[in-house]
């Protein structure tokens, strides 16, 4: 008997089970996930006596035996195994290492991941890969479920909030997870608004910061980098997420909403492009964190460990625009504020961060690039014209600005190759919250009030769209000004680089920036009633408020050091403005937007004066 016959037999006997045998296995996968990552949550966020882990961890060792079962399951019930294998490489690897660490745990009482980590110095990898393989899982269970399930698809959200919401769910998930004991060094009592605080900072990929990241943990550091690596895969990728497990479709409406997210107008090839995207994100932060590793010097670090994982959080957050930094006060810290190798190496995560993925595909993709050799009359895309060209004539502007104002103040003991990369690293930093100066002029030996007012405007447009900063982005700023200089002119159309830009989009634009203008006055208006101790303190000015408002608001991080002091009420109008600033001014004008019967008629022209 062939093996085709002898499959086809098979199939025709698996059939009349194969429904209700799979669906209840993804019923009890997903039951099976959420116990074992609570499970891990238990055993990893409180001290348990070695009895007790030894329990718990009985049930996370049951979770892979059942991981593994379900996989072979699905194998056999499937019609076609070797495409069902090519589809589900990813979790086949994944049974792959699980089998082998069972075998080789059962016969040789020896996992060879946590034996591989340990003699690298690492002690906690392997709680780490744990964690990871049962949040895959979990998702993985509850994406089939979302396809499968009759219910979901009764409820039926606008797009805008099911992004707000997965931005929200992650930041509760991080407090959550902040606030267990075992997250925080013993001296340090972490309650739910310091906490909510971090997530939200981390999440938003903003920086801002009321405790210092020695006050965590080990365990506690790999959370906030998670919610980083989480928070600074950015719009694009959350608004390709849930806007496909809602089954909201993409018709007209929720199609311009996409290619808004995304900036391109390949919304119907979204998971490639989130696949894309987190592909490079990861390539990009290991070759940063690689670059760094050898450049840190001095005996910073206890041990190899210590120093690998440094490397990886800083290439992580910078290359997210986080600007959190394991160092206390940051990259100001004396062990690496004269270490301008890392300088150079965060600088450019930072400003590739900034300009964007969809810029980032088209100038370095190897489809893109060998489309530009062959056909020479091609040029890079519009928008990434404006990301690109933009983005360095900002850089420019802050270096200059930073060089000339503070050469007789923070540049003054460095030499003329120091003050450049200080400069560089501080106009790119714009959009990170990363700085190697002390911006407190409390003291009198700060920045001075010229580059801070310079800097606010600078963080005001921030980065590009798509990216990992915030700002109003500097697609918005390049139609505002090209709409400014067509009005001067007595131009007729709007244009830039040789395209003219549309009336939808100026629109846009100058939303954009009202709601932006309007959200930072509320917030200033309210601090300058919350933080009135931080007003009658000797040093501190309105300017400190404004200069922590625009920071939180357009997701920078930068501060006059003023975080930490700021009252309860203070702390949440940073914490909206955080929120309000990373999902987007205009995502939230969308949801709150009147909804049109018809756009089929126009009202008689009107004429005022203007100025």
């Amino acid at each position: 008997m062939s093996w085709n016959k002898f499959r086809e037999r098979i199939n025709l006997k698996l059939y009349g089970s194969k429904e209700s045998v799979l669906k209840s296995l993804r019923i009890i996968n997903l039951l099976v996930s959420v116990s074992a990552i609570g499970t891990l949550i238990y055993i990893y966020g409180f001290q348990h006596t070695t009895l007790e882990k030894e329990g718990l961890l009985n049930i996370i060792k049951g979770s892979f035996v059942f991981y593994i079962f379900q996989y072979f399951i699905r194998l056999i019930y499937d019609f076609q195994p070797k495409q069902f294998l090519r589809n589900t490489w990813f979790e086949g690897v994944i049974m792959l290492f699980l089998l082998i660490e069972g075998i080789s745990y059962n016969f040789f009482d020896l996992l060879l991941i946590e034996e591989i980590f340990q003699r690298m110095g690492i002690s906690s990898f392997t709680d780490i890969t744990t964690f990871f393989i049962q949040a895959y899982f979990f998702i993985v269970v509850f994406l089939e479920l979302k396809r499968s399930s009759s219910i979901f698809p009764k409820f039926k959200l606008h797009p805008a909030i099911v992004f707000m919401l997965s931005f929200l769910f992650i930041i509760i998930a991080g407090t959550g997870l902040l606030m267990l004991p075992e997250m925080s060094q013993p001296s340090v009592d972490v309650g739910f608004t310091d906490a909510f605080f971090m997530s939200t900072s981390a999440t938003c990929v903003t920086g801002l910061g009321v405790l210092e990241m020695s006050d965590f943990t080990y365990k506690g550091q790999v959370i906030i980098l998670i919610l980083i690596k989480l928070g600074g895969l950015n719009i694009i990728a959350f608004g390709f997420i849930f806007i496909l497990m809602n089954k909201i479709g993409l018709g007209v409406k929720q199609d311009s909403l996409v290619e808004d997210f995304v900036n391109t107008d390949a919304v119907h090839n979204t998971r490639n492009v989130l696949r894309k995207i987190v592909l490079w994100s990861i390539g990009i932060e290991l070759i940063g964190a690689m670059a760094l590793y050898p450049l840190w010097g001095g005996d910073h670090f206890q041990s190899f460990g210590d120093q690998i994982f440094s490397s990886i959080f800083h290439s992580v957050s910078a290359f997210n625009n986080a600007g959190l930094s394991l160092f206390d006060g940051g990259l100001y810290h004396e062990a690496v504020r004269n270490n301008y190798l890392v300088h150079l190496v965060i600088t450019i995560l930072v400003f590739f961060g900034a300009l964007g993925f969809v810029a980032i595909f088209n100038l370095f993709d190897p489809n893109s690039l060998r489309d530009r050799l062959q056909n020479p009359w091609k040029q890079i895309s519009f928008s990434t014209k404006i990301a690109l060209y933009f983005s360095l004539i900002f850089v420019v502007i802050g270096g200059v600005g930073f060089y000339i104002l503070e050469y007789n103040n923070s540049l003054a003991n460095q030499s003329v190759g120091e003050s450049v990369i200080t400069s560089l690293f501080q106009s790119v930093t714009r959009t990170s919250g990363f700085s190697t100066v002390d911006f407190d002029a409390s003291d009198g030996y700060g920045l001075g009030i010229p580059f801070m007012i310079l800097m606010l405007f600078l963080m005001f447009v921030g980065s590009s769209s798509s990216s990992t900063g915030g700002g109003i982005k500097t697609s918005t700023f390049a139609i505002i000004w090209a709409s400014f200089t067509k009005t001067i002119r007595g131009k007729k159309h709007t244009a830039i680089f040789n395209r003219t830009i549309s009336q939808d989009l100026i629109g846009k634009a100058f939303a954009v920036l009202l709601i932006f203008i309007g959200g930072n006055l509320i917030c200033i208006f309210a601090l300058s009633i919350t933080e009135a101790e931080i007003l009658a303190s000797q040093g501190r000015t309105i300017l400190d408020l404004v200069f922590e408002e625009v920071s939180a608001f357009g997701t920078v991080g930068l501060s006059t050091g003023i975080t930490a002091d700021l009252s309860e009420a203070g702390k949440y109008i940073i914490v909206v403005s955080m929120f309000v600033g990373r999902v987007g001014t205009l995502t939230i004008a969308y949801l709150f937007g009147k909804k049109l019967l018809s756009r089929n008629y126009k009202y008689p022209s009107g004429h005022t004066m203007v100025g």
